[in-house]
């Protein structure tokens, strides 16, 4: 069954959110038929908003040449202007219409891991509008591996720009459930795709020259990455710091992200070190996040998030939000890897917990 809604919105030119208030939509999660791929493709050719399945998280999809539509995007997640928003594709004809002076080390990136969960960060064309690419010259660009993602865009004949399909700082979606917990009565219609195999957002990167520049980690590691780039470089900010008034190329890179109610640490040494610290602080709204493997003590109430990093980046936001579901008020997490993609785990962890890091030996 089809709901036929009024989907025209305000004027194209309007640019800035003037209110957070929203008139309550009746959100429909839907199954990803041909007949709810078209319904979908409707609504977003009209100036609405839709959450849709990627490999990597929930995005929240609006026609990416439309201003209002990904004005709206912001709005609907709360989400800071200066944040850029990644584009996604269907195939890669679509790039040459987004991007100009593409070079030959992307095309060399695209034909190797396309589809699948990396962005392109290049110089935008002129189609894309200044609000969709943050107020930068440049785009992020993905061609997602997701079947449903794919043919929605198909569908639309848009690309569309997508950031994850969540309120803006909270962890990201990884089910259609966790889009409706978040946006419900804000969108008209989420597509169920199941479970988002990969768990962790695209990895991010740019160019400079035959070097590939690491912005956001991903399932794409760095070692990945040297497989076609002479060298790659990890920009600061996937691990440090970025003042809230630097420009960056990549969304997450700043700003508190990926974050539960609940005040996270990280805490950075062996099990034993671990036990001893929250040992010290235990209490009866604390919680820990340690791996499948660890042995701790029962007093210490404890969930755990996977035992490989890819288990742990599939895992990693479903359990952060179930930290808020049981009433967590401190959390205490294991640090994971840096290595492969440990980086990407440890990059949304220590954005988590605000910067929060206690090491042993310290």
């Amino acid at each position: 069954m089809l709901w036929l809604l009024p989907i025209r919105l305000q004027s194209s030119r309007c640019r800035k959110v003037t209110t957070n208030r929203f008139d309550f939509m009746d959100t429909k999660v839907l199954k990803p038929t041909k007949e709810n791929i078209s319904y979908c493709a409707e609504l977003i050719k009209g100036g609405e908003v839709v959450g849709m399945p990627t490999e990597t998280v929930y995005g929240l999809a609006a026609n990416a040449f439309d201003e209002a539509a990904v004005e709206k995007i912001f709005k609907v997640k709360n989400r800071p202007a200066d944040n850029p928003l990644i584009v996604h594709i269907a195939d890669i004809d679509m790039l040459k219409e987004l991007a100009v002076d593409i070079p030959d080390i992307a095309l060399s990136v695209c034909k190797k891991f396309w589809p699948g969960p990396i962005t392109l960060v290049l110089p935008k064309s002129d189609k894309i509008p200044f609000i969709t690419s943050g107020g930068l010259d440049t785009v992020g660009i993905r061609l997602p591996s997701n079947e449903v993602a794919r043919e929605l865009i198909k569908a639309c004949g848009l690309p569309l720009a997508a950031p994850s399909a969540n309120l803006s700082g909270s962890p990201s979606p990884t089910t259609a459930e966790h889009v409706f917990d978040d946006l419900n009565g804000r969108i008209y219609a989420i597509l169920d795709g199941g479970r988002c195999s990969v768990g962790v957002e695209s990895t991010v990167i740019s160019f400079e020259s035959d070097i590939i520049r690491l912005l956001r980690p991903g399932r794409i590691s760095v070692d990945d990455l040297k497989t076609v780039a002479s060298e790659v470089i990890i920009d600061k900010g996937v691990l440090d710091v970025i003042s809230n008034d630097s420009k960056v190329k990549s969304p997450g890179m700043k700003y508190k992200h990926y974050s539960p109610k609940a005040d996270v640490v990280l805490v950075d040494g062996s099990i034993e070190f671990f036990e001893r610290y929250v040992s010290e602080r235990n209490s009866a709204d604390t919680y820990v996040l340690i791996f499948d493997n660890d042995n701790i003590s029962d007093d210490i109430k404890s969930i755990r998030y996977g035992s490989t990093s890819e288990q742990q980046a599939e895992r990693i936001f479903a359990v952060l939000r179930e930290i808020d579901k049981i009433g967590a008020k401190k959390v205490y997490a294991r640090c994971p890897s840096k290595d492969g993609v440990g980086l990407a785990v440890y990059n949304r962890m220590i954005r988590a917990a605000g910067f929060k890091v206690i090491k042993e030996g310290d």
